[in-house]
Protein backbone atom coordinates (compact mmCIF):
# COMPACT_ATOMS: atom_id res chain seq x y z
CA UNK A 1 0.00 0.00 0.00
CA UNK A 2 1.30 3.48 -0.88
CA UNK A 3 1.69 5.80 2.09
CA UNK A 4 -0.78 8.32 0.65
CA UNK A 5 -3.40 5.56 0.46
CA UNK A 6 -2.92 4.97 4.18
CA UNK A 7 -2.63 8.55 5.40
CA UNK A 8 -5.72 9.96 3.67
CA UNK A 9 -8.21 7.53 5.28
CA UNK A 10 -6.51 8.05 8.64
CA UNK A 11 -6.92 11.82 8.39
CA UNK A 12 -10.57 11.42 7.50
CA UNK A 13 -11.05 9.10 10.45
CA UNK A 14 -9.39 11.49 12.90
CA UNK A 15 -11.32 14.50 11.62
CA UNK A 16 -14.59 12.57 11.74
CA UNK A 17 -13.91 11.54 15.32
CA UNK A 18 -12.83 14.97 16.43
CA UNK A 19 -9.69 13.27 17.80
CA UNK A 20 -11.53 12.48 21.03
CA UNK A 21 -11.68 9.23 23.04
CA UNK A 22 -15.28 8.68 21.92
CA UNK A 23 -13.97 7.86 18.45
CA UNK A 24 -15.55 4.74 17.02
CA UNK A 25 -18.89 5.13 18.75
CA UNK A 26 -22.13 4.27 17.00
CA UNK A 27 -23.04 6.85 14.35
CA UNK A 28 -20.28 9.12 15.70
CA UNK A 29 -22.13 9.75 18.99
CA UNK A 30 -20.33 10.22 22.29
CA UNK A 31 -20.05 6.92 24.19
CA UNK A 32 -22.17 5.04 21.67
CA UNK A 33 -25.39 6.61 22.86
CA UNK A 34 -28.66 6.66 20.98
CA UNK A 35 -29.51 9.66 18.80
CA UNK A 36 -32.10 10.86 21.32
CA UNK A 37 -31.15 11.10 24.99
CA UNK A 38 -32.97 8.38 26.93
CA UNK A 39 -35.26 9.09 29.85
CA UNK A 40 -34.06 7.62 33.17
CA UNK A 41 -36.32 5.31 35.14
CA UNK A 42 -37.89 6.31 38.43
CA UNK A 43 -38.42 5.21 42.03
CA UNK A 44 -34.77 4.56 42.86
CA UNK A 45 -35.58 5.77 46.38
CA UNK A 46 -38.36 3.23 46.95
CA UNK A 47 -37.67 -0.19 48.46
CA UNK A 48 -39.76 -3.04 47.03
CA UNK A 49 -40.59 -5.70 49.68
CA UNK A 50 -39.96 -9.33 48.79
CA UNK A 51 -43.63 -10.27 48.59
CA UNK A 52 -44.23 -7.64 45.90
CA UNK A 53 -41.60 -9.07 43.54
CA UNK A 54 -42.28 -11.56 40.77
CA UNK A 55 -40.26 -14.11 38.85
CA UNK A 56 -37.97 -17.02 39.55
CA UNK A 57 -35.77 -17.54 42.59
CA UNK A 58 -31.99 -17.89 42.50
CA UNK A 59 -29.75 -19.32 45.22
CA UNK A 60 -27.83 -17.06 47.60
CA UNK A 61 -25.54 -18.50 50.27
CA UNK A 62 -24.98 -16.82 53.63
CA UNK A 63 -22.55 -17.20 56.51
CA UNK A 64 -22.08 -15.06 59.60
CA UNK A 65 -18.45 -16.20 59.75
CA UNK A 66 -16.44 -13.07 59.00
CA UNK A 67 -13.06 -14.77 58.76
CA UNK A 68 -10.87 -16.15 55.97
CA UNK A 69 -12.57 -19.50 56.52
CA UNK A 70 -15.99 -17.93 56.08
CA UNK A 71 -14.88 -16.26 52.87
CA UNK A 72 -13.53 -19.53 51.51
CA UNK A 73 -16.72 -21.40 52.42
CA UNK A 74 -18.94 -18.82 50.73
CA UNK A 75 -16.80 -18.80 47.58
CA UNK A 76 -16.66 -22.57 47.29
CA UNK A 77 -20.44 -22.75 46.98
CA UNK A 78 -20.38 -20.77 43.73
CA UNK A 79 -17.09 -21.55 41.97
CA UNK A 80 -18.09 -24.49 39.75
CA UNK A 81 -17.72 -22.57 36.48
CA UNK A 82 -14.52 -20.70 37.31
CA UNK A 83 -12.01 -22.16 34.87
CA UNK A 84 -8.99 -21.08 32.87
CA UNK A 85 -7.14 -17.84 33.47
CA UNK A 86 -9.02 -16.09 36.26
CA UNK A 87 -9.20 -12.49 37.43
CA UNK A 88 -10.38 -11.53 40.90
CA UNK A 89 -12.09 -8.13 40.72
CA UNK A 90 -11.47 -6.47 44.03
CA UNK A 91 -11.53 -2.91 45.36
CA UNK A 92 -8.00 -2.68 46.75
CA UNK A 93 -8.66 0.71 48.36
CA UNK A 94 -6.94 4.01 48.88
CA UNK A 95 -3.86 4.07 51.09
CA UNK A 96 -4.54 2.69 54.59
CA UNK A 97 -8.28 2.59 54.01
CA UNK A 98 -9.76 1.04 57.16
CA UNK A 99 -12.75 -0.77 55.66
CA UNK A 100 -11.52 -2.81 52.69
CA UNK A 101 -11.66 -6.60 52.75
CA UNK A 102 -8.53 -7.62 54.71
CA UNK A 103 -5.68 -8.63 52.42
CA UNK A 104 -5.00 -11.63 54.66
CA UNK A 105 -8.49 -12.98 53.94
CA UNK A 106 -8.04 -12.63 50.19
CA UNK A 107 -4.58 -14.21 50.39
CA UNK A 108 -6.01 -17.25 52.19
CA UNK A 109 -8.78 -17.62 49.60
CA UNK A 110 -6.48 -17.30 46.62
CA UNK A 111 -3.81 -19.61 48.00
CA UNK A 112 -6.41 -22.31 48.61
CA UNK A 113 -8.78 -21.97 45.67
CA UNK A 114 -7.24 -19.57 43.13
CA UNK A 115 -3.47 -20.08 43.24
CA UNK A 116 -2.91 -19.02 39.64
CA UNK A 117 -5.35 -16.09 39.59
CA UNK A 118 -4.57 -12.37 39.48
CA UNK A 119 -6.32 -9.52 41.24
CA UNK A 120 -7.54 -7.10 38.59
CA UNK A 121 -8.07 -3.36 39.05
CA UNK A 122 -8.33 -0.15 37.02
CA UNK A 123 -6.97 3.33 37.61
CA UNK A 124 -9.32 5.92 39.08
CA UNK A 125 -11.18 8.75 37.38
CA UNK A 126 -10.45 11.13 40.25
CA UNK A 127 -6.96 12.32 41.17
CA UNK A 128 -5.71 10.44 44.20
CA UNK A 129 -3.53 7.52 45.27
CA UNK A 130 -4.58 5.34 42.30
CA UNK A 131 -4.94 7.88 39.49
CA UNK A 132 -1.83 6.80 37.58
CA UNK A 133 -0.43 3.31 37.31
CA UNK A 134 2.69 4.37 39.23
CA UNK A 135 0.60 5.80 42.08
CA UNK A 136 -1.66 2.76 41.99
CA UNK A 137 1.23 0.31 42.25
CA UNK A 138 2.58 2.15 45.26
CA UNK A 139 -0.82 2.09 46.95
CA UNK A 140 -1.12 -1.65 46.33
CA UNK A 141 2.14 -2.13 48.26
CA UNK A 142 0.98 0.10 51.11
CA UNK A 143 -2.26 -1.87 51.47
CA UNK A 144 -0.59 -5.28 51.38
CA UNK A 145 -1.65 -6.54 47.95
CA UNK A 146 1.75 -8.11 47.34
CA UNK A 147 1.01 -11.84 47.62
CA UNK A 148 -0.17 -12.41 44.02
CA UNK A 149 -0.05 -10.67 40.65
CA UNK A 150 -2.16 -7.51 40.41
CA UNK A 151 -3.13 -6.60 36.87
CA UNK A 152 -4.08 -2.94 36.41
CA UNK A 153 -6.06 -3.80 33.32
CA UNK A 154 -6.08 -0.29 31.81
CA UNK A 155 -2.39 0.48 32.34
CA UNK A 156 -1.58 -0.11 28.66
CA UNK A 157 -4.76 0.48 26.70
CA UNK A 158 -8.53 0.21 26.55
CA UNK A 159 -10.97 -1.93 24.62
CA UNK A 160 -14.73 -2.00 24.30
CA UNK A 161 -17.40 -4.57 25.08
CA UNK A 162 -20.89 -4.43 23.56
CA UNK A 163 -23.83 -3.34 25.71
CA UNK A 164 -26.78 -5.44 24.54
CA UNK A 165 -30.20 -3.97 25.22
CA UNK A 166 -28.95 -0.81 26.91
CA UNK A 167 -30.50 2.62 26.45
CA UNK A 168 -27.48 4.78 27.36
CA UNK A 169 -24.66 2.86 25.67
CA UNK A 170 -24.04 0.55 22.76
CA UNK A 171 -20.63 -0.37 24.17
CA UNK A 172 -18.47 0.27 27.21
CA UNK A 173 -14.78 1.11 27.42
CA UNK A 174 -12.86 -1.19 29.76
CA UNK A 175 -9.24 -2.01 30.51
CA UNK A 176 -7.75 -3.87 27.56
CA UNK A 177 -6.37 -6.70 29.71
CA UNK A 178 -9.89 -7.76 30.74
CA UNK A 179 -10.16 -9.84 27.59
CA UNK A 180 -7.09 -11.84 28.67
CA UNK A 181 -9.19 -13.69 31.26
CA UNK A 182 -11.55 -16.63 30.82
CA UNK A 183 -13.25 -16.31 34.23
CA UNK A 184 -13.99 -13.54 36.72
CA UNK A 185 -14.49 -13.73 40.48
CA UNK A 186 -16.19 -10.58 41.73
CA UNK A 187 -15.14 -10.15 45.36
CA UNK A 188 -16.91 -7.13 46.78
CA UNK A 189 -16.87 -5.15 50.00
CA UNK A 190 -20.55 -4.26 50.34
CA UNK A 191 -21.02 -0.74 51.77
CA UNK A 192 -22.58 2.64 51.09
CA UNK A 193 -21.50 4.87 48.23
CA UNK A 194 -21.53 8.63 47.74
CA UNK A 195 -22.94 8.41 44.21
CA UNK A 196 -24.46 4.94 43.96
CA UNK A 197 -26.11 4.88 47.38
CA UNK A 198 -24.61 1.45 47.92
CA UNK A 199 -21.69 -0.39 46.42
CA UNK A 200 -22.23 -4.08 45.75
CA UNK A 201 -21.14 -6.40 42.96
CA UNK A 202 -22.83 -4.15 40.39
CA UNK A 203 -20.72 -1.16 41.36
CA UNK A 204 -17.55 -3.25 41.69
CA UNK A 205 -17.85 -4.31 38.06
CA UNK A 206 -19.62 -1.37 36.44
CA UNK A 207 -17.20 1.25 37.75
CA UNK A 208 -14.30 -1.04 38.60
CA UNK A 209 -13.80 -2.56 35.15
CA UNK A 210 -14.45 0.66 33.20
CA UNK A 211 -11.09 2.21 32.45
CA UNK A 212 -10.00 5.29 34.35
CA UNK A 213 -10.08 7.86 31.56
CA UNK A 214 -12.77 6.89 29.06
CA UNK A 215 -15.24 4.37 30.48
CA UNK A 216 -15.60 6.03 33.87
CA UNK A 217 -16.06 9.41 32.17
CA UNK A 218 -18.89 8.00 30.06
CA UNK A 219 -20.65 6.85 33.22
CA UNK A 220 -20.04 9.88 35.45
CA UNK A 221 -19.83 12.99 33.30
CA UNK A 222 -21.89 14.86 30.72
CA UNK A 223 -19.43 16.20 28.13
CA UNK A 224 -18.72 19.91 27.67
CA UNK A 225 -19.48 21.07 31.20
CA UNK A 226 -17.35 21.49 34.33
CA UNK A 227 -18.90 19.10 36.88
CA UNK A 228 -17.04 15.80 36.77
CA UNK A 229 -19.78 14.09 38.80
CA UNK A 230 -22.92 15.66 37.31
CA UNK A 231 -24.63 12.40 36.35
CA UNK A 232 -26.52 11.17 39.40
CA UNK A 233 -29.52 9.29 40.75
CA UNK A 234 -31.42 7.04 38.32
CA UNK A 235 -29.37 7.98 35.27
CA UNK A 236 -26.11 7.18 37.04
CA UNK A 237 -27.46 3.84 38.30
CA UNK A 238 -28.53 2.88 34.81
CA UNK A 239 -25.26 3.86 33.16
CA UNK A 240 -23.26 1.95 35.77
CA UNK A 241 -25.50 -1.09 35.38
CA UNK A 242 -25.14 -1.12 31.60
CA UNK A 243 -21.38 -1.10 32.09
CA UNK A 244 -21.74 -4.12 34.36
CA UNK A 245 -23.92 -5.90 31.83
CA UNK A 246 -21.24 -5.57 29.18
CA UNK A 247 -18.78 -7.37 31.45
CA UNK A 248 -21.05 -10.15 32.68
CA UNK A 249 -22.27 -10.84 29.15
CA UNK A 250 -18.64 -11.16 28.09
CA UNK A 251 -17.88 -13.82 30.72
CA UNK A 252 -21.18 -15.66 30.41
CA UNK A 253 -21.36 -18.55 32.89
CA UNK A 254 -17.73 -18.05 33.91
CA UNK A 255 -18.35 -15.34 36.49
CA UNK A 256 -19.35 -15.52 40.14
CA UNK A 257 -19.96 -13.11 43.01
CA UNK A 258 -19.14 -12.79 46.72
CA UNK A 259 -20.24 -9.81 48.86
CA UNK A 260 -18.68 -9.15 52.26
CA UNK A 261 -21.01 -7.19 54.59
CA UNK A 262 -18.40 -5.90 57.01
CA UNK A 263 -17.25 -2.39 57.99
CA UNK A 264 -20.17 -0.91 56.06
CA UNK A 265 -19.51 2.81 56.07
CA UNK A 266 -21.89 4.97 54.05
CA UNK A 267 -18.73 5.95 52.15
CA UNK A 268 -17.06 4.03 49.36
CA UNK A 269 -13.56 2.61 49.85
CA UNK A 270 -12.48 5.30 47.36
CA UNK A 271 -12.65 7.72 50.31
CA UNK A 272 -10.01 5.81 52.26
CA UNK A 273 -9.21 7.25 55.69
CA UNK A 274 -11.74 10.03 55.08
CA UNK A 275 -14.66 7.59 54.97
CA UNK A 276 -17.55 8.30 57.33
CA UNK A 277 -17.34 6.32 60.60
CA UNK A 278 -19.01 2.93 60.48
CA UNK A 279 -22.22 2.65 62.51
CA UNK A 280 -24.00 -0.24 60.75
CA UNK A 281 -23.42 -3.67 62.35
CA UNK A 282 -21.36 -6.30 60.59
CA UNK A 283 -23.50 -9.06 59.07
CA UNK A 284 -21.62 -11.75 57.20
CA UNK A 285 -20.65 -12.99 53.75
CA UNK A 286 -23.02 -13.80 50.88
CA UNK A 287 -22.35 -15.48 47.54
CA UNK A 288 -24.25 -16.34 44.37
CA UNK A 289 -23.87 -16.88 40.65
CA UNK A 290 -26.70 -14.34 40.18
CA UNK A 291 -25.51 -10.74 40.56
CA UNK A 292 -28.97 -9.28 41.04
CA UNK A 293 -30.03 -11.88 43.61
CA UNK A 294 -26.84 -11.25 45.57
CA UNK A 295 -27.01 -7.45 45.67
CA UNK A 296 -30.75 -7.63 46.35
CA UNK A 297 -30.20 -10.04 49.25
CA UNK A 298 -27.66 -7.67 50.79
CA UNK A 299 -30.12 -4.80 50.49
CA UNK A 300 -32.86 -6.96 52.01
CA UNK A 301 -30.63 -7.74 54.98
CA UNK A 302 -29.99 -4.03 55.45
CA UNK A 303 -33.71 -3.24 55.39
CA UNK A 304 -34.44 -6.13 57.78
CA UNK A 305 -32.27 -4.54 60.47
CA UNK A 306 -33.73 -2.33 63.18
CA UNK A 307 -34.18 1.37 62.48
CA UNK A 308 -31.25 2.22 64.73
CA UNK A 309 -29.02 -0.30 62.98
CA UNK A 310 -29.77 0.65 59.38
CA UNK A 311 -30.75 4.34 59.58
CA UNK A 312 -27.57 5.84 58.14
CA UNK A 313 -27.02 3.41 55.29
CA UNK A 314 -30.71 3.38 54.26
CA UNK A 315 -30.66 7.16 54.20
CA UNK A 316 -27.58 7.07 51.94
CA UNK A 317 -29.18 4.51 49.62
CA UNK A 318 -32.49 6.30 49.28
CA UNK A 319 -31.19 9.87 48.97
CA UNK A 320 -28.99 8.74 46.06
CA UNK A 321 -31.83 6.68 44.52
CA UNK A 322 -29.51 3.68 44.63
CA UNK A 323 -32.29 1.10 44.51
CA UNK A 324 -32.57 1.81 40.78
CA UNK A 325 -29.51 -0.42 40.42
CA UNK A 326 -31.69 -3.39 41.35
CA UNK A 327 -34.77 -2.60 39.31
CA UNK A 328 -32.68 -1.82 36.22
CA UNK A 329 -30.69 -5.05 36.53
CA UNK A 330 -34.03 -6.85 36.49
CA UNK A 331 -35.25 -4.90 33.47
CA UNK A 332 -32.06 -5.81 31.60
CA UNK A 333 -32.50 -9.50 32.42
CA UNK A 334 -29.32 -9.70 34.49
CA UNK A 335 -30.80 -11.92 37.20
CA UNK A 336 -33.62 -12.48 39.65
CA UNK A 337 -34.62 -10.27 42.56
CA UNK A 338 -36.17 -13.26 44.35
CA UNK A 339 -33.93 -15.89 45.90
CA UNK A 340 -33.55 -18.74 48.34
CA UNK A 341 -31.22 -17.68 51.17
CA UNK A 342 -29.19 -20.68 52.35
CA UNK A 343 -27.74 -20.58 55.88
CA UNK A 344 -24.30 -22.21 55.68
CA UNK A 345 -23.94 -22.04 59.46
CA UNK A 346 -27.02 -24.17 60.16
CA UNK A 347 -27.04 -27.13 57.84
CA UNK A 348 -27.97 -25.27 54.68
CA UNK A 349 -31.54 -24.53 55.65
CA UNK A 350 -33.53 -21.76 54.02
CA UNK A 351 -33.83 -18.60 56.12
CA UNK A 352 -35.33 -15.14 55.75
CA UNK A 353 -33.47 -11.85 55.69
CA UNK A 354 -34.86 -11.09 59.15
CA UNK A 355 -33.43 -14.35 60.51
CA UNK A 356 -30.05 -13.57 58.96
CA UNK A 357 -29.74 -10.27 60.83
CA UNK A 358 -31.31 -11.30 64.11
CA UNK A 359 -29.22 -10.41 67.16
CA UNK A 360 -26.55 -8.33 65.41
CA UNK A 361 -23.89 -6.83 67.64
CA UNK A 362 -23.08 -3.11 67.56
CA UNK A 363 -20.17 -2.28 65.30
CA UNK A 364 -16.73 -2.10 66.91
CA UNK A 365 -13.77 -0.98 64.80
CA UNK A 366 -11.05 -3.61 64.86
Amino acid sequence: MKIKDFVKPMLVAFIGCGMFPSCGMAQGNNAGQAQQKPVPGADGNKYVPYEQRTGNESIVYFTRNLTPEGLIKAYEQVNANITGRTGVKLHTGEQNGPNIIPAAWVKALMQKDLPKASIIETNTYYKGDRYTTEQHRNTLKVNGWTFCPVDIIDEEDTTTLPVVGGKWFTKMSVGSHLKDYQSLVVLTHFKGHSQGGFGGSNKNIGIGCADGRIGKAWIHTTPNQDNQWDIAKEEFMERMTESTKAVIDHFGRHITYVNVMRNMSVSCDCEGVNAAPVVTPNVGILSSTDILALDQACIDLIYAMTEAEHHDIVERIETRHGLRQLSYMKELGMGNDRYILIDLDNGGRRITAAEAVKGLKPFIQQ
